[in-house]
């Protein structure tokens, strides 16, 4: 299992979080805590949008609103609409105290610290999902199944290979049918979409850092990703810096 939470840190390093504090009542995320001690119990985080709601015998005691790359991000897209965390082990609780504390102070550094305590939480809610296997069809579902996992693993770990569906079906152990019909199932989409979709989503993160992105560019045999015009060509023209035949990004 520990593999398998490893095997999501590619996929959370391409993304950045972040984090605004707000008043309690606004914000996708809070965190709820008993109504007389205040005693964190539960975090909920809402996924699409919209804010999260008290249960019985809860009340808010911490807000803020996360964006961790909306849509773009398959990780935040294969999660449910709402996602609830209860507060059951001595680790989380004692990481709610330390986001309470520097969500209600003003200290040298604080959003920083905020930024990475949320990006803990939002992991372990990742975690439950895979555990319980509540994901909705995604990245997240295919990593909770033993040999989906390393074929989408694979072409994570090299986007700029040539990958056919017979490649992968070998890496996940699988034969050809099967495999294509269970990634079509669990993960929502044919592989190649998938693959298409993912090195879209990179050539959109380092087109977007301005200049000379900071990605590799590897040579492969076969044909090249057609990518949408907006990222093919900058306003002037001319083709972006790093992109050209016989290479895709990586």
């Amino acid at each position: 299992m520990a593999d398998r939470y490893d095997r999501l840190s590619a996929l959370i390093s391409r993304f950045d979080l972040r984090v605004l504090r707000v008043p309690l009542g606004e914000g996708n995320m809070t965190v709820f805590g008993d109504p007389e001690t205040g005693v964190p119990g539960r975090v909920e985080i809402r996924t699409r949008g919209g804010v999260p709601t008290a249960g019985s015998n809860e009340v808010p005691v911490a807000a803020c609103s996360i964006d961790w790359g909306g849509a773009a991000n398959p990780l935040m897209a294969a999660l449910p609409a709402t996602v609830s965390l209860p507060i059951r082990d001595a680790e989380t609780r004692a990481l709610l105290d330390v986001f309470l504390a520097e969500a209600g102070g003003r200290r040298c550094g604080s959003d920083k610290v905020l930024e990475r305590l949320a990006e803990v939480l939002v992991i372990r809610l990742m975690r439950q999902q895979i555990e319980l296997g509540t994901a909705e069809p995604g990245v997240l579902a295919g990593l909770a199944d033993e040999r989906l996992s390393r074929a989408i693993s694979a072409l994570h770990g090299d986007p700029g290979r040539a990958w056919s569906n017979a490649d992968l079906a070998a890496v996940a152990g699988m034969s050809l049918s099967r495999f294509a019909d269970a990634f079509r199932t669990v993960v929502g989409e044919a592989p190649q979409s998938y693959l298409r979709r993912w090195r879209m989503t990179l050539a959109r993160q380092d087109m977007g850092s301005g200049g000379r992105p900071p990605i590799r560019l590897r040579q492969f045999r076969g044909p090249v990703p057609r990518l949408p015009s907006a990222i093919r060509r900058q306003s002037d023209g001319t083709a972006p810096h790093g992109i050209g035949m016989g290479c895709v990004v990586v």
